[in-house]
């Protein structure tokens, strides 16, 4: 008999059993042989040891009796460190992980939950992108999970895995989220090599046109981990400094530690080397500055010039973004402006405050960055400084030039507290290049021979003189100079004085950045 209980609870064995490898023996040994782990292997390598909870595992399409199981889609909900978050993953195996009616629907539900329920929302993707054999409804289900992101946007993180080869529609979701993680073997592109080559007639190779690094240099890829555990342990150390939505405060861990200067602090009266051309690396300051040496680096894998990160200070997390001097002397140029101004608008959304570390000559001259928009990506970074309601301490270690001073958080943009080293230059321009202008006269009136003599006093005058941190001081430009030592505390205190502040948005639909 069929209608007992015993016969029912049998098939519901069979089917959920079903449910777990939907494509069958054949499907898991392909992936096997590719080496890649499947749906719900990636969902537990993400979350807390037995805390995934899935929905929809028995969904499928109707009025098609060979209809698979999941659809090509793995959703339900769970927890990182104790927190709730939602989880999709694409099951490569059901339909090459493409979007058909009911991946549609499953994938909606679960923004609507997390969207509803306050939690970040994660998708492990692996898909072809829109099923072609469903047509029109496919395109219909892509365009109904966009327009849900809107509603998460800012509101709850959104953080996508790129996995595998990604292509058309299952790239345009992926890039709208908050952050975008890779490993290297994923490839991500609208059109691939042959269709590139059948419109175009243009010769690439699946390398150069979607690999990872390829997009990260490209500004799409926010990190790039070298195997599928690596990328979703990075995504749980991100979410570890961020709230799980923007009414929550984020996760506080070890305030008060290390409340007087410690001989890691000392280190940073000797790490300024005494040549304006000599070169340091950025991080040996970043990992003193801040709590525990911790620090979950973002868009690590293109724009070197700058970095951007997470820290902790007493505890709290902050964002911070900082002139990398090894990478074009921390100069800033058109792509590093595109990943500062994404960070700071990250870390604005959900209320994280920010520091800025400064040692910048100023903005990277050259026709290559005129043609690739230096003005208005440049406008944004400071379109997005500008527009920042959180606390804003910068900290200038040496060089903050022109338009470089301005854009890493000085106080007439809207930083709340500026400190500098003694070792800080503060000017429109470097000596060279200032001596080359205002001294052009003086410099054509000496001898060949008194010539490189003159310059270099002109230099010296100019760097004693007029590109110090006093002047910025005397004008209060600068709220006080430190003691490097003192970096991590100070900060401290600074934020710890801006903690309740609060800003009052004008009235308006949105603002207008230059797009």
């Amino acid at each position: 008999m069929t209608d007992t209980t015993a016969a029912k609870l049998a098939l519901l064995y069979r089917n959920l059993e079903a449910a777990k490898e939907p494509a069958g023996p054949a499907a898991v040994a392909k992936r096997a042989r590719k080496g890649i782990a499947g749906p719900r292997e990636r969902i537990d390598m993400l979350l807390d040891a037995g805390s995934f909870v899935e929905i929809g595992a028995l969904a499928r399409q109707p009025g098609q009796p060979d209809a698979l199981f999941g659809d090509g889609v793995v959703t339900g909900r769970g927890t990182v460190e104790g927190r709730p978050v939602v989880v999709i993953a694409h099951d490569q195996t059901v339909f090459g992980g493409s979007v058909g009616e009911m991946f549609g629907r499953k994938v909606a539900k679960a923004m609507d939950f997390a969207a509803d329920t306050g939690c970040p929302f994660i998708a492990i993707n692996d898909s072809g992108g829109a099923r072609v054999q469903d047509a029109v409804t496919s395109l219909a289900w892509y365009a109904a999970m966009c327009r849900r992101q809107l509603r998460l946007s800012g509101v709850v993180p959104q953080i996508s895995v790129m996995l595998g080869k990604c292509a058309a529609g299952a790239v345009y979701s992926p890039i709208n989220t908050d952050v975008l993680v890779a490993t290297k073997s994923a490839y991500m592109f609208v059109t691939g090599p042959e269709v590139i080559r059948e419109v175009t007639g243009e010769e690439v190779s699946l390398e150069e046109l979607g690999s990872a690094q390829a997009q990260a240099d490209n500004g799409n890829i926010h990190h790039v981990a070298a195997d599928e555990r690596a990328a979703l342990d990075w995504v749980r150390s991100y979410l570890g400094f961020m709230p799980s939505s923007c009414f929550d405060s984020p996760p506080v861990v070890n305030p008060g530690i290390e409340p007087e200067v410690t001989e890691s602090d000392r280190e940073l009266n000797a790490v300024i080397p005494d040549s304006d051309r000599a070169g340091y690396d950025m991080h040996d300051i970043l990992l003193r500055i801040f709590d525990d040496g911790d620090f979950h680096e973002v868009g690590d894998a293109s724009a070197l010039n700058i970095i951007t990160g997470f820290a902790r200070v007493d505890g709290r997390p902050v964002g911070v973004v900082a002139n990398q001097p090894l990478v074009s002397s921390g100069a800033i140029d058109a792509r590093c402006s595109d990943k500062a101004a994404h960070f700071i608008r990250l870390c604005d959304a959900f209320s994280l405050p920010l520091v800025f570390v400064v040692d910048t000559p100023g903005v990277l001259p050259g026709v290559d960055e005129e043609r690739m928009g230096v003005i208005k990506r440049g406008g944004r970074f400071f379109y997005a400084v500008v527009e920042a309601s959180v606390p804003i301490v910068s900290v200038i270690v040496r060089k903050a030039y022109g338009g470089g001073y301005a854009v890493m958080g000085c106080k007439q943009l809207g930083a709340d507290i500026n400190l500098a080293w003694p070792t800080a230059r503060i000017a429109v321009m470097g000596a060279e290049a200032a001596v080359r202008l205002i001294g052009r006269q003086q410099l054509a009136a000496a001898s060949e021979e008194d010539r490189p003599a003159l310059r270099e006093q002109l230099i010296d005058f100019y760097n004693t003189a007029v590109a110090t941190p006093w002047i910025a001081a005397e004008r209060g430009y600068i709220d006080a100079v430190i003691e490097p030592a003192h970096t991590r505390l100070e900060i401290r205190k600074a934020l710890q004085l801006l903690r309740d502040k609060t800003v009052q948005a004008g009235p308006r639909k949105h603002h207008l950045l230059p797009l």
